[in-house]
């Protein structure tokens, strides 16, 4: 199963910055919508394009694996 860190990237981001970084802010940012977002901060299992990875790395600056984690078969 893929797990993604979005809520630590926006955690580090607001920590980083000093602000607060809504779902909105970063659907404007990106270009990714809104229920795309939320679905990464909330379901399991979440299938999302490398695109989307992609804006999220680099919006955030952080590396592929900061983001996504592998998580073996017997962890789900």
């Amino acid at each position: 199963m893929i797990r993604f860190h979005l809520r630590r990237c926006i955690d580090d981001y607001e920590f980083r910055t000093g602000k607060a970084l809504t779902l909105i802010e970063l659907s404007d940012a990106t270009g990714i919508h809104r229920a795309t977002l939320s679905k990464l901060l909330h379901e399991r299992g979440c299938n999302v394009t490398t695109d989307v990875i992609a804006r999220l790395c680099k919006f955030f600056g952080v590396e592929i694996t900061y983001l996504v984690e592998l998580l073996p078969d017997d962890s789900i």
